[in-house]
């Protein structure tokens, strides 16, 4: 019995409606930008799995820098020790970050992530003795899957069955370069009405919502308005980070910097679960006290992992050097040079890049999980291709280390597909 009849008895995939889509494919090796199922096939990983193995799957240089560690110290409660590999991150992590930021914060995962920097900004205010309650955030965003994050989350598909336990979130638009004056009067509007704690965001790129893209200087003007009126603001960079954006984070465009920055997916390069949340050193202060209870009473088994540590480490080398930048370079080019020769084909509604994201909205209206979405991506896969529509959206973040015979045979891939529809 194959991996996939074997899956059937025991497995609950995520995101999937197990009565009419029962089976999953069963991989076997992953190398470079190289899946390889069970039958043998390949596959082009043009998403870099969720956007985590930006350096390859199972890329030699972070492989043998864990396998070292894990000869060493495997895990070890972070409430009580601390060990070289978490210091050494904190390090390196802030000389790259955006100047403020001077605090890190362990997790497990995106999701978590967010959840820390929700809790962070409403324990600030409480321990300045201030109740406050309400969050503002984007329509259309996603920051993950737990309460909090689901709850500032705007994308119904996920959260339907929930949102009468969610928390209490003020929402505005996207900036569009035509609707500031607009979005600047609600959000004027909504911290005079409401105890406002934050406001959090996807930097210039919304990945769940369609890789929608919006500009520095549009979202700049709502980050001051929120500096100007004591609002913490809170970036979510699990998607954006480590170079996607063209910038090691997409907060680096953005004049007005966040208090609060949430990072994981290709913090470690998708070898194993790790995200942090880093914040501003006045942030971290308001925590300080005799009192305990003022302090940040949140925590995860596994926070700080030193192979996980590891892991982060050997990719943050790997990010700053002239080989992976050269390639991010190489990959922003190429995206935009396909943009604009695909721009005009009868089924392409528009094109956006950014970094090394290419989006290619279609000219009908497909549902998220809908048949169009089946269609195309079955498509793909029998191209050889592994890419994963988001509803009519279709987009590609390739891994740092693709070759040009790759990235062009996804192209070619994707153009065959838009004549077969």
């Amino acid at each position: 019995m194959n991996l996939q009849e074997r899956d059937k008895k025991h497995l609950w995939h995520p995101l999937k409606q197990h009565q009419t889509h029962p089976n999953s494919l069963g991989i076997v090796k992953a190398k470079g930008c190289i899946l390889t199922d069970e039958h043998g096939n390949e596959y082009i990983d043009a998403i870099s799995s969720w956007y985590t193995c930006m350096f390859g799957h199972c890329n030699d240089y972070i492989t043998s820098r864990v396998y070292e560690q894990m000869k060493t110290l495997d895990q070890i409660m972070f409430s009580d020790f601390t060990h070289e590999p978490a210091v050494k991150l904190s390090e390196e992590l802030i000389k790259i970050l955006p100047k403020n930021q001077n605090r890190i914060f362990f997790n497990d995962n995106g999701s978590t992530a967010v959840e820390a920097g929700i809790k962070m900004a409403l324990q600030y205010y409480f321990n300045k003795g201030e109740k406050r309650n309400t969050f503002i955030a984007f329509e259309d965003g996603f920051h993950g899957d737990t309460f909090g994050a689901m709850s500032v989350s705007g994308l119904s598909v996920y959260n339907g069955p929930f949102e009468d336990f969610l928390m209490d979130i003020q929402r505005i638009p996207v900036p569009n370069g035509e609707n500031n004056e607009t979005i600047a009067q609600k959000l004027q509007q909504i911290i005079s009405e409401h105890n406002v704690a934050g406001f959090i965001y996807e930097p210039l790129v919304q990945g769940a919502a369609g890789m929608k893209i919006h500009k520095a200087e549009d979202l700049n003007s709502i980050l001051a308005i929120c500096k100007e009126n004591d609002v913490l603001t809170i970036a979510d960079e699990v998607m954006t980070g480590f170079g996607k954006t063209g910038n090691h984070f997409a907060s680096d465009e953005v004049a007005t910097k966040p208090d609060i920055i949430c990072l994981s997916k290709a913090l470690t390069a998708g070898l194993v679960p790790m995200s942090i949340t880093s914040c501003t050193e006045e942030i971290y202060r308001a925590f300080l006290d005799n009192d305990i209870a003022k302090g940040f009473f949140h925590c995860h088994t596994y926070s700080a992992n030193p192979i996980a540590c590891s892991a982060a480490l050997a990719s943050i080398e790997l990010l700053q050097t002239k080989e992976i930048q050269d390639n991010i370079q190489f990959i922003q080019n190429s995206n935009i040079s396909f943009s604009e020769k695909i721009e005009n084909h009868p089924k392409v509604n528009s094109t956006r890049c950014k970094g090394v994201i290419l989006a290619i909205d279609l000219n009908t209206n497909a549902g998220r999980y809908g048949t169009l979405r089946d269609q195309l991506l079955k498509s793909f896969m029998d191209e050889g291709v592994f890419l994963r529509p988001l509803g009519n959206t279709i987009y590609i973040q390739p891994p740092y280390v693709i070759t040009k015979e790759q990235l062009e045979k996804t192209y070619t891939t994707i153009e065959k597909v838009l004549d077969s529809l």
